[in-house]
């Protein structure tokens, strides 16, 4: 889960420093604990602790900025937000009936505890998470059970992408990859996806079979958001369009270069 859905500090820095961006130079103290409902002593001790932080400057007259810093904290948390807004509006909004795989054996109208695994929502008889769901009808560790009325929120992750950026035919292709970086990024990594015939390649070069060779850039970001890490073999032109992707949609990447230098 979200920093900011944890701390109710950091929820309040969050809103400051949204306010302070919004009306500065000239915004209020008293301004700011109107419209986020603190009180105004509350705001006084978080903006002095802005400051201190250097996410905010002053002239001292009352008049505020906020700094790169804090425009880069702002940002990092709105992407965690909509990352984790996402996943739950997949996951729970207006779910009556939502199918997990059982980790344990459950009986009808169990009380059952929800999580993720390897990317699948699980339920078991341990009830000690955050979420949890009644049990529709029995099954067996390992079958499909059907989980009703949720209550909590699923605990998620979100996971990331390692791009392995190789040169395009007409610097080499395949053949002008470093192929002992490649697998050792591969080691690392159970979802592999491959996008053009170089990358392709480059993988056959290793006995390696991608886990996608079409929709890439669609199963990377599905992955990421059911919690799974990936790895793109992609050639030079393709790399920024990827790129562009992941950051339209708040994934967090790697960039690895793997050509071989001359």
């Amino acid at each position: 889960m979200t920093q900011l859905l944890r701390s109710k500090k950091s929820a309040s820095i969050f809103q400051i420093l949204v306010e302070i961006a919004a009306g500065q130079p000239n915004i209020q103290q008293k301004d700011i604990a109107k419209k986020i409902n603190v009180t105004p002593q509350a705001v006084s001790e978080y903006v002095k602790e802005l400051i201190d932080r250097n996410m905010v400057i002053s002239d001292r007259r009352s008049r505020y900025r906020i700094t790169k810093e804090g425009v880069n904290w702002i940002l990092e948390s709105s992407r965690e937000l909509q990352n984790y807004t996402h996943f739950v509006n997949k996951t729970i909004t207006n779910i009556s009936i939502t199918p997990a795989i059982a980790a344990t054996r459950l009986e009808k109208n169990q009380y059952a505890g929800l999580f993720m695994r390897d990317g699948l929502l699980h339920a078991s008889a341990n009830i000690e998470t955050p979420a949890r769901g009644n049990v529709v009808f029995s099954a067996d560790e390992g079958e499909e059970v059907a989980i009703s009325d949720i209550e909590g929120i699923i605990e998620m992750e979100i996971g990331t992408v390692t791009i392995c950026k190789i040169p395009g035919i007409q610097y080499g292709g395949s053949r002008n990859v470093d192929l002992n970086k490649l697998q050792v990024a591969l080691n690392e990594k159970e979802l592999i996806g491959a996008i053009g015939i170089e990358s392709m390649m480059a993988l056959k070069r290793l006995n390696v079979h991608p886990s996608f060779a079409y929709g890439v850039k669609e199963a990377a970001l599905e992955a990421a958001r059911s919690g799974l890490s990936s790895l793109i073999v992609c050639s030079e032109e393709s790399t920024s369009s990827l790129i562009d992707v992941l950051e339209k949609e708040n994934i967090s990447y790697e960039l690895l270069d793997l050509k071989i230098s001359p």
